[in-house]
C-alpha cells in the first residue's frame, strides 16, 4: 500500500475542471447558505466588500451579492467560473480566473471567505500560510477572515476505500479514494458509469490541517481568533464537532 495519497497529474485546476457541471446537483446541501450569507454580513458589514476564495460556481457569491455586500470571487477554473456567469448572466460578481494565493486582487477588503474546505486544496508545502499571509495583506484594518473546514478524524494509518456514492437506473458513480495521516493529505476519484456516456472521473485532493495549526498560521499572518463554531448559524464547537467555522480578525 502506498504511504501518500497522490493523484498522478493533479493540477490547481483539476478539481473544478472535473466537477463543475455537477457541483451545484452534488453539493447543494452542503452549506447553510443563508446562514453564511447572514454571517458574512455581520463579518463585513452591511454593504461591505468581500472577496471569496475558491469562488466555484457562485453558490454563495451570488446571494451575498443579493443581500447587499460587494464580491470578488477568484477561482483557478475557468469551468467554474464558467457555471458562475450562467447563475450571474449580469455579473454582479467580480470574478478573477487565478491562484488564491499569487493571484489575489489588491482590495482592501472589509471579509475574506473560504468555504467548504477550498483552504485544504492547496497542497504544496507552505501554501496554506502563504494564503493567509496574502489575505492578510489585503484586509482593511480589523478585517476578518472566515474559515470553514473538516476537523481532521484523528486516523493514524494510511488506507483506502471504495463506496457507493450513487446509483440509479442508467448510472453509477463509486467514490475511491485514499488517505495519509503523515503527510496530511487525502485523495480519491468519483467514477461515473453511465448507460450512454461510458465512463467520467472526477479526481480530487487535498491536505488537511487541524484548527490547532491553522490558528498557528493564521498568527503568523498577524490574526487572532474572533470566534469559532460549528456551523455558520452558531452551534457552539465542542470536542466531537465534525466541522468548524473559525472568524480571524486582524488588529483594528
Amino acid at each position: 500500500m502506498r504511504d501518500t495519497a497522490d493523484v498522478h497529474g493533479y493540477e490547481s485546476t483539476s478539481y473544478g475542471d472535473g466537477f463543475a457541471e455537477v457541483y451545484d446537483d452534488w453539493y447543494a446541501d452542503v452549506t447553510d447558505v443563508d446562514a453564511t450569507v447572514d454571517r458574512m454580513v455581520t463579518v463585513a458589514g452591511a454593504g461591505g466588500a468581500v472577496l471569496e476564495l475558491g469562488v466555484g460556481t457562485g453558490r454563495l457569491a451570488v446571494p451575498m451579492v443579493e443581500a447587499g455586500l460587494r464580491v470578488t470571487g477568484i477561482d483557478s477554473s475557468n469551468a467554474m467560473l464558467a457555471q458562475l456567469a450562467v447563475r450571474d448572466p449580469s455579473s454582479r460578481v467580480t470574478l478573477i480566473a487565478g491562484d488564491m494565493v499569487n493571484d489575489l486582487p489588491g482590495g482592501p477588503f472589509d471579509a475574506a471567505l473560504v468555504a467548504y474546505n477550498t483552504l485544504f486544496n492547496l497542497l504544496e508545502d507552505g501554501a496554506q500560510q502563504r494564503c493567509f499571509d496574502a489575505v492578510a495583506a489585503r484586509l482593511s484594518p480589523g478585517g476578518a477572515f472566515v474559515v470553514e473546514a473538516f476537523v481532521p478524524d484523528g486516523r493514524d494509518s494510511s488506507g483506502s476505500d471504495v463506496s457507493v456514492r450513487s446509483m440509479a437506473v442508467d448510472r453509477v458513480v463509486l467514490s475511491v479514494s485514499q488517505h495519509s495521516p503523515d503527510t496530511q493529505q487525502a485523495s480519491g476519484q468519483f467514477v461515473e458509469f453511465t448507460e450512454t456516456g461510458g465512463v467520467r472521473l472526477r479526481p480530487w485532493m487535498v491536505r488537511w490541517a487541524t484548527p490547532e495549526q491553522l490558528d498557528a498560521m493564521a498568527a503568523a499572518a498577524g490574526f487572532s481568533v474572533e470566534s469559532r463554531w460549528s456551523t455558520m448559524d452558531g452551534e457552539p464547537f465542542t470536542e466531537e464537532s465534525a466541522q468548524h467555522i473559525t472568524v480571524y480578525r486582524r488588529p483594528g
